[in-house]
Protein backbone atom coordinates (compact mmCIF):
# COMPACT_ATOMS: atom_id res chain seq x y z
CA UNK A 1 0.00 0.00 0.00
CA UNK A 2 3.11 2.25 1.15
CA UNK A 3 4.42 1.41 -2.90
CA UNK A 4 1.55 2.63 -4.39
CA UNK A 5 0.89 5.57 -2.21
CA UNK A 6 4.60 6.80 -2.79
CA UNK A 7 3.90 5.98 -7.01
CA UNK A 8 0.73 7.82 -7.20
CA UNK A 9 2.54 11.16 -5.44
CA UNK A 10 4.87 10.72 -7.91
CA UNK A 11 2.82 10.77 -10.59
CA UNK A 12 0.74 13.73 -9.23
CA UNK A 13 3.99 15.63 -8.64
CA UNK A 14 5.11 15.38 -12.01
CA UNK A 15 2.05 15.29 -14.06
CA UNK A 16 -0.07 17.90 -12.22
CA UNK A 17 3.00 19.98 -11.54
CA UNK A 18 3.05 19.80 -7.84
CA UNK A 19 6.84 19.40 -6.79
CA UNK A 20 8.17 21.28 -4.16
CA UNK A 21 7.88 24.98 -4.24
CA UNK A 22 9.32 27.24 -1.66
CA UNK A 23 6.65 29.48 -0.71
CA UNK A 24 6.25 32.45 1.29
CA UNK A 25 2.82 32.29 2.71
CA UNK A 26 1.45 29.50 4.62
CA UNK A 27 -1.82 29.77 2.98
CA UNK A 28 -0.15 28.49 -0.39
CA UNK A 29 1.45 25.72 1.42
CA UNK A 30 -1.89 24.71 3.03
CA UNK A 31 -3.39 25.15 -0.28
CA UNK A 32 -0.30 22.73 -2.18
CA UNK A 33 -0.93 20.25 0.50
CA UNK A 34 -4.66 20.36 0.07
CA UNK A 35 -4.94 20.11 -3.68
CA UNK A 36 -2.34 17.10 -3.39
CA UNK A 37 -4.74 15.33 -0.95
CA UNK A 38 -7.78 16.20 -3.03
CA UNK A 39 -6.03 14.67 -6.49
CA UNK A 40 -5.14 11.69 -4.20
CA UNK A 41 -8.37 10.63 -2.99
CA UNK A 42 -9.73 11.32 -6.29
CA UNK A 43 -7.35 8.94 -7.70
CA UNK A 44 -7.90 6.33 -5.21
CA UNK A 45 -11.47 6.31 -5.41
CA UNK A 46 -10.89 5.87 -9.55
CA UNK A 47 -8.78 3.04 -8.90
CA UNK A 48 -11.44 1.54 -6.27
CA UNK A 49 -14.12 2.11 -8.76
CA UNK A 50 -11.88 0.01 -11.50
CA UNK A 51 -10.72 -2.46 -8.69
CA UNK A 52 -14.46 -3.43 -8.22
CA UNK A 53 -14.82 -4.25 -11.73
CA UNK A 54 -11.19 -6.54 -11.94
CA UNK A 55 -9.47 -3.75 -13.79
CA UNK A 56 -6.49 -3.55 -11.34
CA UNK A 57 -4.09 -0.82 -13.28
CA UNK A 58 -1.97 1.69 -11.98
CA UNK A 59 -2.56 5.45 -12.82
CA UNK A 60 0.55 5.58 -14.70
CA UNK A 61 -1.08 2.63 -16.84
CA UNK A 62 -4.49 3.94 -16.99
CA UNK A 63 -2.69 7.48 -18.46
CA UNK A 64 -1.04 5.65 -21.13
CA UNK A 65 -3.91 3.87 -21.79
CA UNK A 66 -6.56 6.66 -21.89
CA UNK A 67 -3.97 9.16 -23.63
CA UNK A 68 -5.12 8.50 -27.11
CA UNK A 69 -8.40 9.71 -26.74
CA UNK A 70 -8.57 13.29 -28.19
CA UNK A 71 -10.13 16.13 -28.04
CA UNK A 72 -10.50 18.12 -31.43
CA UNK A 73 -11.21 21.17 -33.12
CA UNK A 74 -11.90 22.22 -36.20
CA UNK A 75 -12.36 25.48 -38.01
CA UNK A 76 -14.33 26.22 -41.11
CA UNK A 77 -14.35 29.08 -43.41
CA UNK A 78 -17.85 30.16 -44.63
CA UNK A 79 -18.87 31.58 -47.91
CA UNK A 80 -20.05 35.16 -45.72
CA UNK A 81 -16.73 35.26 -44.34
CA UNK A 82 -17.20 33.92 -41.12
CA UNK A 83 -15.94 31.00 -39.32
CA UNK A 84 -17.50 27.64 -37.99
CA UNK A 85 -15.38 26.48 -34.62
CA UNK A 86 -16.55 23.04 -33.94
CA UNK A 87 -14.78 20.59 -31.14
CA UNK A 88 -15.71 17.66 -30.39
CA UNK A 89 -14.02 14.34 -28.66
CA UNK A 90 -12.80 11.54 -30.64
CA UNK A 91 -14.55 7.93 -30.34
CA UNK A 92 -12.69 5.38 -27.59
CA UNK A 93 -11.19 2.37 -28.84
CA UNK A 94 -12.94 -0.76 -27.23
CA UNK A 95 -10.29 -0.91 -24.55
CA UNK A 96 -10.97 2.19 -23.30
CA UNK A 97 -14.45 1.85 -23.13
CA UNK A 98 -14.44 -0.46 -20.69
CA UNK A 99 -12.43 1.48 -18.12
CA UNK A 100 -14.88 4.15 -18.88
CA UNK A 101 -18.18 1.74 -18.48
CA UNK A 102 -16.69 0.75 -15.36
CA UNK A 103 -16.49 4.79 -13.86
CA UNK A 104 -20.25 4.97 -15.49
CA UNK A 105 -18.79 7.41 -17.54
CA UNK A 106 -19.44 8.38 -20.81
CA UNK A 107 -16.83 7.41 -23.67
CA UNK A 108 -16.92 10.66 -25.35
CA UNK A 109 -16.19 13.12 -22.19
CA UNK A 110 -17.14 16.65 -22.79
CA UNK A 111 -20.07 17.70 -25.46
CA UNK A 112 -19.36 18.71 -29.06
CA UNK A 113 -19.28 22.76 -29.29
CA UNK A 114 -19.64 24.49 -32.39
CA UNK A 115 -18.99 28.22 -32.43
CA UNK A 116 -19.85 30.68 -35.35
CA UNK A 117 -17.86 34.29 -35.21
Amino acid sequence: MLTDLEAVFRSLKSELGLRPVFHHNKDRVRGQLFISVLAYHIVHSIRFQLKACEIDRNLASLRRQLCTQQRVSVALKRADGRTIHVRWATRPEPRQQVIYDALGMSGRPGKTETTVI
